[in-house]
């Protein structure tokens, strides 16, 4: 093969891999924001949901609207993974992009808490949708060499999401008590990200060719085949990942590792805008820092967190990362709600729990891509990713109720932190180390 064609077709695998990156980056950021936007307006919008004698228990119904945006991630996480691996990863991003923004505009007409509960439950469905198919679709267009650097990237997109939420939030909290409904019409721009999606993505090869496999292995089994590598194929994708016993155990570890990332978050880290603006309020500096400010510099720090294990995983492996960031999540988390004082160590470690708690997701969209075949791959990834969401939707319910029962946001949010204690038990059993190796096909 002439040096020019080697040279055209690489820079077009380049191109392809880089769209395929942007597509899942925008959609993710718009998830990220999406989901923060709901964390910096729950309190407001369940005070002027709720009736007079329910605002006693605020914080209890402001989880739940964490808790019904979770448990529609989960569902909508799964149901996305199956037919990510079935349907192709680009139509099924696009099919989630388009289901968020419908119901993130309906969020913003909710009448009550209840239809309030209900529009965050089928947002959450299309923010769970979105994830799946977009890592599988950026990690099988990126070459081994860099997956770590792009995983981190992409994921980072969430924490820019988180970051411009709470910028918006920072300016349109002044425009009074129904400020909270614009956080939800703005949810509907990332429709006009379709276009994009539809004409400048391609689906991965590897994809493709595991498609056509499967078409194949069908065609041979109508026709009276008796393969046993033929019926492997075919068998529905959750059947094929339970059904093998390495993936069934490499399954295990990792939906432990998932939970206490996802629950340590969401019982935790969502709490921190609050928190950090009561401790600020009480110290003798005359710089008080509001909950919009502090959300500003948890999602910077979280931004930068993503990049970061990116960067280690490629050059120090995926495992040591993992653990690493478990470690700072829990001893900053501990130190954050039980010890500081101070407003400039305050501002600090809101910056490290973006870091560490926030940062930390990265490892999912690095990682698990790359312990599964492609047959399988959209379906294991949203199983690990998605299905701790169930459990991370009592987290806040949980962390609520701890809150109104030991009468305060520091002593709860430290006792649900010590879940990172899981990840750090977990991790080095989760499965082999896959630093700059081929994805299995």
């Amino acid at each position: 093969m002439a040096t020019a064609e080697i040279r055209l077709r690489a820079t077009e695998t380049n191109q392809s891999a880089r769209r395929a990156l942007i597509a899942s980056w925008m959609g993710w950021m718009f998830d990220g924001y999406e989901a923060f936007a709901l964390v910096l307006v729950m309190k407001p919008a369940a005070h002027q949901l709720l009736p007079p004698d329910r605002l006693p228990s605020a914080s209890i119904y402001a989880g739940g609207l964490l808790a019904a945006t979770q448990i529609g991630f989960a569902a909508g996480g799964l149901a996305a993974g199956v037919l990510a691996d079935y349907v192709g990863r680009k139509r099924t991003l696009v099919l989630s992009i388009l289901w968020y923004a419908v119901f993130a505009g309906l969020t913003a007409m909710s009448w009550n808490y209840w239809s309030m509960l209900t529009c965050r439950f089928f947002t959450g469905i299309g923010l769970g949708a979105e994830w799946g198919p977009g890592a599988a679709l950026g990690a099988e267009s990126w070459p081994a060499a860099s997956r770590g650097r792009a995983g981190g990237a992409l994921h980072a997109a969430y924490g820019v999401g988180f970051l411009v939420a709470s910028g918006i939030w920072a300016l349109l909290s002044l425009f009074g008590p129904s400020a909270w409904r614009l956080m939800f019409v703005i949810g509907i721009l990332p429709a006009f990200l379709l276009v994009y999606v539809r004409r400048q993505v391609d689906e991965p090869a590897l994809w493709v060719t595991a498609d056509a496999d499967r078409r194949e292995a069908r065609k041979r089994l109508g026709s009276g085949g008796v393969s046993l590598e033929d019926r492997d194929l075919v068998q529905f994708t959750f059947l094929q990942v339970f059904s093998n016993p390495v993936l069934r155990r490499r399954i295990a570890c990792l939906l432990l590792m998932s939970i206490a990332s996802v629950v340590g978050f969401w019982s935790t880290a969502s709490w921190i805008p609050e928190h950090a603006a009561q401790v600020s309020a009480q110290t003798s500096s005359q710089l008080h820092l509001s909950a919009a400010h502090a959300a500003l510099i948890f999602s910077t720090g979280a931004i930068v967190g993503y990049i970061v294990l990116g960067l280690l995983a490629d050059s120090l492996g995926r495992k040591p990362t993992i653990w690493l960031y478990y470690l700072g999540a829990l001893i900053v988390s501990l130190c954050l709600f039980l010890l500081v004082r101070n407003q400039y160590l305050l501002l600090m470690l809101v910056a490290a729990s973006g870091f560490f708690l926030s940062g930390q997701f990265a490892w999912m969209t690095i990682y698990l891509p790359e312990l599964f075949p492609t047959r399988v791959r959209g379906t294991a990834m949203s199983l690990v990713f998605d299905s701790s969401r169930f459990i991370a939707g009592m987290g806040p319910l949980l962390a609520g109720w701890l809150i109104a029962s030991l009468g305060g946001i520091a002593k709860a949010a430290a006792t649900m932190s010590l879940i990172y204690l899981i990840g750090l038990i977990v991790t080095p059993f989760a499965g082999p180390e896959t630093t700059r190796r081929p994805l299995p096909t």
